[in-house]
């Protein structure tokens, strides 16, 4: 079984939370990351916090395998602070042509005006790293020695590992509407963050894929510069209890009401599934930490029907908490399926 989880706006959408609690519930035996280190997730279980870039966040399950597929970049340095930081040295598996960033791409891509100041990048080093994979310049995780001992191929191995009806979660990266091609261009990520943007660069064909189950937050927040609609000013934000702060740069993230319309775009754009809906804790406080359904407040319940019905796809499953466990699941309820 395949699942493919992905960010429905613009990121922050909670993923590295519903990938944990997936992580634990479901026990996949690999999950998957594409994307680089300028997308952050934090993850809370048994109050402990991580704050990670690259590995998987089902991490949690130490009897997951951690596997970062072709299409992923990371730093040597964040990635083995993330190995030591998670305890996993002896479980990640490391495609050969994983892309590696160095202190050079992180460098220019700080030094380039127009991409710090006039897109709002994390200044990581990815974008240039993309460009210059593309140049046919950038150095892989094959041409590093100390990667030797995690590299596999893993398109080979995945495969192989559906055909043997193991479990794999892969977890996508930032948010639909920061992909290169679909987002508002220039104001996008240096990728393609849409479901089929992760299975090609994993290298698995569509037909392997059970459920694609795209992730919205229960209010819209965007980091950087582009389109917010209905964008909330900051007192505004912050009388509601929105006010966040982003994981990689420390910025405060810039808040928007829950955009149906949005939501409906990004459901077609991923052929969504399934919906997993975080932070119904911040809407609705007497959700806090609920773990059934039937607990939750009226006003919660409502909200969840009736978007449910709007957006014509099953939401399974409602984070409502910081911890991986604070979440209602209701994929046997609703689709037949623990």
């Amino acid at each position: 079984m395949l699942d493919i989880l992905v960010g429905g706006f613009y990121g922050d959408e909670g993923k590295g939370k519903i990938a944990s609690y997936l992580g634990i519930n479901d026990s996949p035996n690999y999950a998957v990351r594409t994307g680089s280190i300028n997308a952050g997730h934090t993850v809370v279980f048994n109050n402990k916090t991580w704050k990670i870039r690259i590995l998987p966040s089902a991490f949690v399950n130490k009897s997951t395998k951690l596997v970062l597929a072709p299409g992923a970049l990371t730093s040597l340095e964040q990635l083995f602070n993330e190995i030591k930081s998670t305890d996993s040295d002896n479980r990640v598996i490391i495609d050969s042509h994983v892309g590696i960033i160095t202190d050079k791409e992180i460098k220019d891509e700080r030094n380039d005006e127009n991409l710090m100041k006039m897109v709002g990048s994390t200044g990581q080093g990815v974008g240039y790293a993309e460009a210059r994979r593309i140049l046919r310049i950038l150095k892989l995780a094959k041409d590093y020695k100390e990667l030797e001992n995690y590299i596999a191929n893993v398109p080979d191995m995945l495969i192989d590992e559906l055909q043997k009806d193991s479990r794999i979660l892969i977890e996508g990266t930032q948010g639909t509407f920061l992909s290169l091609y679909h987002g508002e261009y220039p104001y996008v990520t240096s990728r393609n963050s849409t479901a089929s943007g992760v299975l090609s660069e994993i290298g698995i064909g569509p037909k392997y894929v059970n459920n694609i189950i795209v992730v919205f937050k229960s209010f819209v927040t965007r980091v950087g510069n582009g389109y917010l609609e209905n964008e909330l000013n900051e007192e505004d934000a912050k009388k509601l209890g929105l006010t966040e702060i982003a994981t990689v740069t420390g910025r405060k993230r810039r808040v928007a009401p829950f955009n149906v319309k949005l939501a409906k775009e990004s459901i077609r754009l991923n052929s969504a599934t399934q919906i997993a809906i975080t932070k119904l804790d911040t809407l609705f406080k007497d959700s806090y930490k609920v773990r059934n359904y039937s607990n939750l407040p009226l006003e919660a319940k409502k909200w969840i029907e009736d978007l449910e019905e709007e957006l014509k796809v099953p939401i399974t499953i409602i984070g409502t908490g910081e911890d991986s466990m604070d979440t209602i699941d209701l994929r046997k309820e609703k689709i037949g399926e623990e």
